[in-house]
């Protein structure tokens, strides 16, 4: 498996955590829905990481692959009037990933985080590992843990 700054995290905090590669389709750009196809797991397991503006505050949001995020919930989980989505050039630089490959762990800035509640009811997850074609799976719990995330429904169909 690769080493990348999300599975030194998990290393050093002593979490398990199980690496899963696949080969990533370079003209695919739903690469949550990728991943779940290919790992062959559904995609309600696989979340995707996606970095918002919360009234001028970077922020990540985790939600499953299937369905998208609730901007109106996120900010108000997070006391926000607004949030939007950040421009693809913001989230790079401040995580230190490239788009589609963006981890919620061991992101270059630190970042107050939320997670969909959906995740909670779940035996594992999968999130980016770091790089495109690249999951980590571990149990929600370790992943609200690691990333001190908030928990709330900001997930929708």
């Amino acid at each position: 498996m690769p080493a990348t700054p999300a599975t030194r995290i998990l290393d050093a905090a002593g979490v398990r955590w199980v690496g899963r590669a696949y080969a990533h389709d370079p003209s695919v750009t739903a690469f949550g829905l990728e991943a779940a196809a290919a790992l062959g797991v559904p995609a309600e397991r696989v979340f995707k990481t996606l970095m918002a503006d919360a009234d001028g505050e970077i922020v990540v949001a985790i939600v499953p692959v299937a369905g998208r995020l609730d901007l109106g919930a996120l900010a108000a989980l997070f006391g926000a009037k607004r949030a939007v989505l950040a421009e693809r050039v913001v989230a790079e630089r401040r995580t230190g990933y490239v788009s589609g490959g963006i981890s919620p762990l061991g992101q270059r800035n630190a970042h107050r985080t939320a997670i969909d509640a959906t995740a909670m009811s779940l035996d594992t997850v999968f999130v980016s590992g770091g790089r495109r074609g690249f999951d980590v799976e571990l149990s929600p719990a370790d992943l609200v843990s690691i990333t001190r995330a908030t928990i709330g429904a900001i997930g929708a169909p």
